[in-house]
């Protein structure tokens, strides 16, 4: 039986007529950048998942790199980040001039390690960026209990995370910025590029709409530096398509993750926590096993897909080799990055599939 990694044409098959019909629409109106459709999509999206107010964006990297220029990091300053993440956490630091400095992750949750963090910290530090990880809130009453004893500003990494709740409060808003994603493959993906900023600060979300048009409120006329970090209007009907299904593909996927969990016996695989605080909308299913390289060829061999997501830690990147980081820098990262496998997590991944997975793993 063939198990693929990610299949997202089962998806897009699904809903082709309703999305067509949608792009249609859009193309009609020549609403191709911000819009209607998008402004329907920034309600419709706040709504369904708890914010006052969203601003959609062109990527999951822009919303990170407009908090950070609204933090006002610059040359000199410092914000800690996870170095077990996909790189565009990190960017935004580096777009406004700030240095990256890392600290080490807690093994059960792949999150931030809120003891590590608060030992990263110096006199030059002005933030942090939390990543929940594999759609896994990070602790955010410790995390922000640290930030408040150092007068940090606090921003989000919400890209794999759309849904998930931390003590019953969606994540992004327990900091001073939370960011998304939909890039395709996330688990609310549209067909192309998106981000979205969102925050309980009113003064921010003012700011971020002017940066996210050329620093302008009025055409032509620019108070402040921005960018171009509009969301197209394709993007917004997509997304609104697609947004209405996030709740039952969630569950979906919170019901192939119990699956395994119950399901894999096999000896010296670690299966991912699960901390009472926060349920995870399981955007990975990612297992450790010291023979992981073995495992992986393992589930090829019998046509089961994996992935190895974040192979190399971001202290361990080349682009970052200036920072002075090397290896045992970050030994809980960098264990994680040689021990890890992604299973297959998507909606439409069936019963036989699970077992089929399940099965292989325990016969390995």
């Amino acid at each position: 039986m063939k198990v693929p990694f990610l299949d997202l044409s089962l998806q897009h098959r699904a809903l082709r007529t309703e999305a067509l019909a949608a792009l249609a629409a859009t193309y009609d109106a020549t609403r191709f950048c911000l819009g209607k459709d998008v402004e329907d999509f920034e309600k419709n999206f706040a709504s369904t998942l708890g914010y006052a107010r969203v601003l959609g964006m062109n990527s999951g990297t822009a919303p990170l790199h407009v908090a950070c220029m609204l933090a006002g990091f610059g040359p000199g300053d410092e914000v800690i980040t996870a170095p077990f993440t996909f790189i565009s956490s990190a960017w935004g630091i580096n777009y406004v001039g700030a240095k990256p400095v890392f600290a080490d992750i807690e093994e059960g949750t792949f999150n931030l390690d809120p003891a590590k963090l608060a030992a990263a910290i110096t006199p030059r530090t002005k933030g942090i960026i939390v990543v929940h990880l594999f759609g896994q809130p990070a602790r955010m009453d410790e995390i922000m209990a640290v930030a408040k004893q150092h007068g940090l500003f606090v921003i989000e990494d919400c890209a794999q995370a759309v849904g998930a709740k931390y003590q019953g409060t969606p994540v992004g808003v327990f900091g001073d910025v939370g960011t998304f994603s939909f890039y395709p493959t996330k688990n609310l993906g549209g067909c192309g590029e998106g981000g979205a900023f969102v925050s309980r600060r009113e003064e921010l979300l003012t700011k971020a709409r002017h940066i996210r048009v050329h620093g302008s409120d009025r055409r032509y006329y620019h108070d402040i530096v921005g960018g171009n970090f509009r969301m197209d209007g394709f993007q917004g009907a997509l997304l609104n398509v697609k947004l209405p299904h996030l709740a039952t593909w969630t569950a979906r996927r919170q019901a192939i993750a119990a699956y395994y969990l119950a399901g894999i016996k096999l000896a010296d695989v670690r299966l991912p926590d699960q901390p009472g605080y926060g349920k995870s909308v399981f955007h990975q299913f990612t297992i450790r096993h010291p023979r992981r390289d073995a495992l992986r060829e393992h589930l090829t061999k019998h046509e089961i897909g994996s992935d190895l997501i974040y192979p190399v830690p971001l202290h361990l990147q080349k682009c970052y080799a200036n920072l002075g980081y090397g290896p045992g820098s970050f030994p809980v990262s960098e264990k994680a990055a040689a021990s890890c496998v992604s299973l297959p997590i998507f909606p439409e991944l069936t019963d036989a599939q699970l077992e089929h997975v399940i099965a292989r793993i325990n016969a390995f």
